[in-house]
């Protein structure tokens, strides 16, 4: 909630200097949001269950959901670059895979939620790349923000939890909301200038720099199935590229 809350007053700043919001737009990010608030609170609770190398690659799976929907609306990529988009988003799912495997009794769980995520996460960035296509991406973005924010604050109603965040972790906590609405608006408005369905799935490479800096700044160190997955999602990169 604090990182959302973060970004949607950035976000605001933007739209008082602009000083307009296409309605369409806003619909469809209305959607957009419900799918990403939806996926966030999925995701989390499935993390919380469930072991990152089962979860993380089950929602890096998501990106298939534009991708079908995009070429079953009629987008036409070429041959070469469906091929780089399997790719791209085989080697996300790799990228996500650590050597972690250690079995929990909330496994079934975790899975399910994971699956939850991936739809909705993937709904999320459909709507999000379609609104800004056929309108405004300023206001689908703070139409998306509207939405995820109000769903993250009626499920804390619900579910009646209690806001803790220390105060060191505020600064940190606001950088990630910062670079969740920055990236949603580089997708945005990246879908006005390239297929949606290839969008979506570039748009999914996140995990292979997660792993990257974890690597780096972290010193973890990087699985066989990691190596592969990364050197395989840039090659489909390249693919997507070319075609």
């Amino acid at each position: 909630m604090v990182s959302q809350a973060a970004g949607f007053v950035a976000l605001l700043a933007v739209v008082a200097v602009r000083g307009e919001i296409g309605w369409r737009s806003f619909g469809l990010g209305l959607l957009a949001g419900l799918g990403g608030g939806a996926g966030l609170a999925a995701f989390y609770r499935a993390l919380s269950l469930g072991t990152m190398s089962v979860v993380s690659p089950i929602a890096a799976c998501g990106a298939l959901v534009p991708f079908v929907l995009s070429l079953a609306t009629g987008e036409r990529p070429s041959p070469i670059a469906l091929v780089g988009a399997a790719a791209a988003l085989g080697g996300a799912v790799l990228a996500s895979l650590d050597e972690r495997r250690g079995d929990s009794p909330e496994r079934t769980r975790a899975v399910a939620l994971a699956v939850v995520a991936a739809v909705a996460l993937g709904l999320f960035v459909y709507f999000l790349g379609l609104g800004s296509r056929e309108g405004d991406p300023l206001s689908t973005l703070t139409g998306a923000r509207v939405a995820s924010l109000g769903l993250l604050i009626a499920v804390a109603g619900v579910r009646r939890s209690t806001l803790r965040l220390p105060r060191s972790a505020i600064g940190a906590v606001a950088a990630v909301g910062l670079a969740d609405v920055g990236a949603n608006g580089l997708f945005a408005y990246a879908t006005g200038h390239g297929l949606l369905a290839l969008v979506a799935v570039l748009g999914s490479l996140y995990p292979v720099v997660t792993v990257l800096l974890a690597h780096v700044l972290l010193g973890e160190r990087l699985t066989r199935a990691q190596q592969v997955g990364i050197a395989v999602a840039l090659a489909g990169v390249c693919a997507i590229a070319t075609g």
